[in-house]
């Protein structure tokens, strides 16, 4: 089984990808909506809630784990490796892609200013700037649209036209969604930026990180994780499990809905803050 975990429902944009590179691995997720979003939070908060979720799915018998989540990564991905006894695969903004698509050479990064404001960001622009002048867009309240359900409202379409105007205006011709959350909005996004734009996602790298981690334990024939007995049933092939920590009825209608189908969904069984 794989864990898989947001500060909300953005990371089913990630878990959508992981289901297509491998349709018959059981997939439990985690939206950690009633504590969302995570980019307004304080790094020890941001931690805690990661440990608390880790812990989760350790529990449960993941034998990978999937921040997907660039706030979370970016705050708590080194401490959790220091301990968790599973591989974690996290995210991060697909800057170096992104400017390897530019033609214009400026590239327009959209994100939480939490992650926008992190060394790995910092990193990245340092490794990839000479090559495309990139731009850093942080774009509040965007995370609570797509968790309220808001997709296609004025207030959305204010929002991003907002934060999409002065890119576009410096010329950006590629577009980085540095948040699981927006790829729910990439199709405005498409509308307000127009069809030269491109728009670069990286849940699909992700993805095949994943799977190429999971083929390599297998060709070592050794087991990602043998520190626990992993549960037989409901671990079932090609199915997934839905924990959150928000409202249940609310959650079940907007998970199944950007899930593309009716859901099995749990209270989050965590009492850490």
């Amino acid at each position: 089984m794989i864990g898989v975990f947001d500060s909300g429902v953005g990371g089913l944009s990630v878990l959508r990808e992981v289901r297509m590179h491998l349709p018959g691995e059981p997939l439990l997720y985690v939206a950690d909506s009633g504590h969302a979003p995570y980019g307004d939070r304080s790094t020890r908060y941001i931690e805690a809630r990661a440990t608390a979720i880790v812990e989760f799915l350790v529990g449960a018998g993941a034998r990978a784990i999937v921040i997907a989540c660039n706030t979370a990564t970016v705050v708590a991905a080194k401490s959790l490796r220091s301990w968790c006894p599973v591989p974690i695969i996290a995210m991060e903004p697909a800057i170096k892609p992104a400017v390897a698509l530019t033609r214009s050479g400026v590239v327009g990064v959209l994100a939480t200013r939490r992650t926008l404001e992190s060394p790995s960001v910092s990193r990245l622009c340092d490794l990839h700037g000479h090559e495309a002048r990139i731009l850093l867009q942080p774009c509040p309240g965007l995370v609570d649209r797509v968790e309220g359900g808001d997709l296609q409202g004025a207030v959305t379409r204010g929002l991003l036209q907002s934060y999409l105007d002065p890119l576009l205006s410096a010329g950006a011709d590629t577009l980085v969604l540095g948040c699981t959350h927006y790829p729910f909005l990439a199709p405005m996004i498409r509308e307000l930026a127009g069809p030269d734009v491109s728009i670069v996602d990286p849940s699909g790298a992700v993805a095949r990180e994943l799977s190429r981690r999971l083929g390599e334990a297998v060709a070592r024939d050794a087991p990602l994780a043998d520190l626990r007995d992993v549960p037989p049933a409901p671990w079932r092939t090609g199915t997934e499990r839905f924990f959150t920590s928000g409202p249940l009825p609310a959650a079940r209608e907007l998970m199944g809905a950007l899930w593309g189908r009716e859901i099995e969904l749990s209270a989050l069984p965590l009492v850490r803050a």
